[in-house]
């Protein structure tokens, strides 16, 4: 067994467009257009771009929420679009998600215990007085106290509603959590808090994480290695060192360009992109990004560029590099 505990080949996710409920298909939202990654045991790969690029539609059809168009999403080198509904249950149990808004995500009629307690049912893991145990150490693990469990998500924080969802992600003893934007609902401070428990868990439980966020100051602060997603294609990969001291595509630069500086009277060069982000119903030919690209040639309009090696793991796809 490869040390790769996720990798996704060719993956894309098309939307197709219909004008009424019995027409036919007015075109595709190509939400993922072909991505190539992989996550190694232990690490926490971060995800990052810009909104609608793509980044939660990947994290769904690696969980099998989604079923994707084509490509393949391989877990523990298996691949997953061939299991059977048993096999998929079991797998289920290996990976979890962190959702985005802390509260919605958590069904109001539910306390705290019958919420962290829901997966312990559905996969028949622990019962009675043991499963009240392992609900109540899942508490104070993320931070709360036991006697929280008989209240429901509105008399919580949103702080302590992203805490509960963590705690049910805990639950099953996953191996791979997707963090889908887990603190962007979040205070500064309480953001804080929240990456310093994942960090926390991830060291004591040997969880591994696909952390999706559009902010890179998070993105920096939790990940190992970083992938740059823009319209559905992922545009750069790197460790985190590499990435944010040497970025090589210009979409990169000008997103890291725009983190604002933390020294007093400090200055920086400012990349700004001209136009807009293009409709993923009508991507552009060739490099989905020439139409903002300051360096943009003849061939970016008509060939879409590879996912190179520049060496040392990192990859850009770009003509110029």
């Amino acid at each position: 067994m490869s040390d790769k505990l996720i990798e996704v080949r060719k993956l894309k996710k098309h939307f197709p467009l219909r004008k009424g409920l019995f027409s036919p298909s007015a075109g595709a939202v190509r939400a993922v257009d072909g991505v190539d990654l992989h996550v190694f045991r232990g690490e926490t790969l971060g995800l990052v771009g810009e909104s609608g690029c793509g980044k939660s539609t990947t994290g769904r059809l690696i969980l099998r929420l989604l079923e994707p168009t084509a490509g393949e999403v391989y877990f523990e080198d298996r691949e997953l679009s061939g299991l059977c509904p048993a096999e998929v249950r079991e797998m289920r149990r290996k990976m979890q998600v962190i959702f985005q808004d802390p509260y919605s995500s958590l069904d109001p009629r539910m306390t705290v215990e019958n919420i962290v307690g829901e997966g312990l049912r559905i996969h028949r893991l622990e019962r009675g007085r043991a499963k009240e145990e392992k609900i109540l150490q899942l508490l104070e693990t993320v931070g709360l106290q036991t006697e929280h469990r008989r209240r429901f998500p509105h008399e919580f924080s949103g702080g302590q509603r992203q805490r509960i969802g963590i705690a049910r992600s805990l639950a099953v003893d996953p191996k791979l959590i997707i963090c889908d934007e887990p603190v962007s609902a979040l205070d500064v401070s309480i953001q804080a808090q929240i990456i310093n428990l994942l960090k926390k868990l991830q060291k004591e439980l040997k969880l591994t994480y696909l952390f999706i966020s559009h902010d890179l100051s998070v993105i920096k602060h939790i990940s190992d290695r970083v992938a740059v997603m823009y319209l559905g294609r992922i545009v750069e990969l790197a460790s985190k060192p590499t990435l944010y001291a040497s970025p090589q595509h210009p979409y990169t630069q000008a997103l890291l360009s725009a983190i604002p500086t933390m020294r007093p009277g400090g200055k920086k060069r400012r990349i700004i992109l001209k136009g807009d982000v293009p409709s993923p119903v009508d991507p552009p030919a060739g490099c989905h990004f020439h139409p903002r690209c300051k360096e943009a040639a003849d061939v970016c309009r008509h060939a879409v560029p590879e996912l190179k090696d520049l060496g040392g793991g990192h990859f850009c796809a770009c003509h110029m590099r």
